[in-house]
């Protein structure tokens, strides 16, 4: 690799070492806000950055540099297609609260030109002036998305992102440890409770960690009363906790590696770890997923442009060429989440564990998005004293 054809990855030396440890997988959704604690710079295969093109505005004819400054989740585009595109470099963030803290920090000068955060948090950043309206005009592709992920309540009418994919939550068991089928959330806190007792690891995140109880009891996970987070607390601190082996946002592998028998998991991730048994030579069969039920999350993240990108045309750019449909399926086959592209499931023949990406309309129907509300610290409080109790 020479000098030029970089991808640069500033990124938490936690992640680092997940990476290290061939990890792949998108970052969590947490309310915990932590700010790296150390970070390093690694380069990958990229691409040089003399390419140029001709701006997609419809009006006039500009020249600018293939180059792009992403600040995202780790491990969350297929590197060989960034290269193919042209020069982008990467800084990590590992949750949405640190990447809206280090933009409000910067005030527009920290250099980004796209970011990926995730749906609930875009209305919070856009109050703080902190992403560029866009101009669809410019992107012609998005045509291709299928409507039903376009106009999020989040951001009506997508004045300011675009979907990149989405996903959702459900589980992971090893079956020579666990003899009990888990088909509900209810299930899966007995099995917790007693097969997996000790042995089990729930997403590093308040949000999911709490959807657990409330989805196992008919509650909506973003409800905001009292009476529901009270109850929550009171079944999580004292009677869950103290099952909990790991807070571990990127289980897959980890569970497929033997260190847990039962995972809370993003779908991805679950996919990621049976992929990577394969490649080992092992046999995937003896773990089990589930998507959870009767009720789940349904996480979208994005492509957005920061206030202040220097490199607005090569942004536009980008997200135009990710929503070509060869391109997008190149990109699902990397990181295992749907990227919804009209038809893309009907392209994708032959992926393993498709059922793991693309999920049929009933399922999707049980699945329902977050929201940053008047519980959100008190989530954070529950969360922090599960955490506590379980020795986490």
């Amino acid at each position: 690799m020479s000098n030029d054809d970089k991808v640069r990855i500033l990124m938490s030396r936690a992640t680092a070492n997940r990476m290290a440890a061939q990890v792949s997988r998108r970052g969590f959704l947490g309310l915990t806000g932590a700010a790296a604690t150390a970070a390093f710079l690694a380069a990958c295969g990229g691409s040089s950055s003399s390419n140029s093109t001709t701006a997609i505005d419809g009006t006039e004819a500009t020249s600018y540099a293939k180059r792009l400054n992403f600040y995202a989740w780790a491990e969350y585009d297929d590197p060989d297609l960034m290269k193919k595109w042209g020069d982008i470099q990467i800084t990590v963030f590992n949750s949405n609260e640190e990447a809206i803290q280090k933009l409000a920090g910067a005030k527009g000068t920290d250099g980004f030109d796209i970011l990926t955060p995730t749906g609930p948090y875009i209305p919070q950043m856009v109050k703080q002036d902190l992403l560029e309206p866009l101009d669809l005009t410019r992107i012609h592709n998005f045509s291709n998305l299928d409507k039903v992920y376009t106009n999020q309540s989040w951001d009506p009418g997508n004045k300011y992102s675009v979907c990149k994919d989405w996903g959702s939550t459900g589980w992971i068991y090893d079956t020579t440890q666990v003899k009990t089928p888990i088909n509900s959330w209810a299930d899966f806190i007995k099995v917790a409770q007693t097969e997996a007792s000790g042995n089990t690891s729930v997403l590093d995140a308040p949000p999911d960690l709490l959807g657990i109880y409330f989805w196992a009891n008919g509650i909506d996970w973003t409800t905001e009363k009292k009476e529901d987070l009270d109850a929550a607390e009171a079944f999580m601190v004292n009677q869950f906790a103290k099952h909990i082996k790991a807070f571990d946002s990127f289980p897959g592998i980890n569970l497929t590696q033997g260190q847990y028998a039962l995972s809370q998991v993003f779908n991805g991730d679950a996919r990621q770890g049976l992929l990577s048994l394969e490649s080992a030579g092992q046999d995937p069969t003896r773990y089990k997923w589930g998507l959870g039920s009767p009720a789940t999350e349904l996480w979208m993240d994005n492509w957005c442009i920061p206030k202040g990108a220097k490199n607005v045309d090569a942004a536009y750019d980008w997200i135009n060429y990710i929503l070509e449909p060869a391109n997008s399926l190149t990109d699902i086959k990397f990181h295992g989440y749907h990227t919804g592209l009209k038809g893309i499931e009907d392209q994708a023949a032959g992926l393993k564990y498709k059922e793991m990406v693309f999920f049929s309309p009933d399922q999707v129907s049980t699945m329902h998005s977050g929201a940053i509300n008047t519980s959100q610290d008190r989530l954070v409080q529950i969360y922090n004293n599960v955490k506590a109790k379980a020795g986490g």
